[in-house]
């Protein structure tokens, strides 16, 4: 069963409990955004109903701790961490943040914020834009008027692209860099040469390699159902599949509510084909790992 919420939280809740309600669903699976799962974690706690590996790093949904919510990729502060200590080694002397005006932009706002502090740095500036429009002119004139050395930004591509292109053609000099969700070939198609350079984190292994069984597993399951091209947003939402798929099978053939939830805390050290990763009670982040990718010659490549 799916609900399409259109990345409107209010609609998330809508659909949220007709899948509860009506349609009786066992879990809720693969969740997209921030807004939307914050929306709906009073409903998943209060109907005690678990939900599995949303597609968000925010730290609303691991910090405290919320037994029905288990989360697969690593946090938005894990991925703020690695951004900004990979602009102070290329020696980035002050960070600034354009980010989506909503829970999303403001988990990613706050790890970046944790993760200069560790340094004795604080937020160079900051701009923001509404959810899903393309008003990024207010939020790029501040970026034009601190000249920081690195902006992180935060948002879907469509309003980064836009501020991509239009900073480059205003001048702006400043290292750019973005978070996982912002959707990678999505991005890379829409930003065009303007993307040359720009900087993104991400949670999975590089898709195109053949390193880790994982990657091949997931490839060939994506060409079986006509999915196209193994990217990094398909290839984050395979491993989740796999994740509830190996918790379910442990937790028997007429699993209730709670064998998952005791099926997903008792995954610890599980190899999921050359990933491991680890439930416990007290921590319900599967995986911390973090990936830099950069914009090349209009191609996604490999940092480190």
């Amino acid at each position: 069963l799916v609900g399409d919420d259109g990345y409107e939280p209010d609609k998330a809740i809508d659909e949220t409990l007709k899948m509860i309600e009506q349609q009786k669903v066992f879990s809720l699976l693969g969740y997209v955004g921030t807004p939307t799962a914050n929306a709906v974690l009073p409903i998943v706690k209060e109907m005690d109903v678990p939900l599995v590996g949303a597609f968000t790093g925010a730290m609303s949904l691991r910090q405290p701790v919320t037994e029905q919510v288990f989360n697969v990729r690593a946090s938005y502060d894990d991925e703020a961490e690695t951004l900004v200590a990979h602009f102070i080694a290329k020696g980035a002397k002050s960070v600034a943040v354009f980010y989506q005006d909503d829970g999303f932009g403001s988990a990613v706002l706050s790890g970046t914020e944790k993760a200069l502090k560790k340094r004795n740095m604080a937020i160079a500036a900051k701009g923001s834009f509404q959810r899903n429009t393309l008003a990024i002119k207010t939020g790029l004139a501040a970026m034009l008027d601190a000249k920081p050395d690195a902006v992180v930004m935060v948002g879907t591509y469509a309003p980064l692209a836009a501020f991509i292109r239009e900073a480059r053609t205003a001048g702006l000099k400043s290292q750019l860099a973005t978070v996982s969700f912002v959707g990678t070939d999505n991005l890379v198609s829409d930003v065009g040469a303007a993307g040359d350079g720009v900087v993104i984190s991400q949670v999975v292994p590089f898709p195109d390699d053949n390193d880790l069984p994982i990657q091949r597993d997931c490839r060939e399951a994506l060409a079986a159902s006509g999915g196209g091209k193994l990217g990094f947003v398909n290839f984050e939402g395979c491993i989740t599949a796999k994740v509830m798929v190996a918790a379910l099978e442990r937790a028997g053939a007429a699993p209730e509510r709670a064998g998952l939830v005791k099926a997903l805390q008792g995954m610890q050290g599980y190899d999921l084909g050359g990933l491991k990763l680890s439930f416990a009670a007290n921590n319900h982040q599967a995986l911390s790992d973090v990936f830099l990718t950069q914009i090349q010659g209009g191609k996604i490549a490999k940092l480190r």
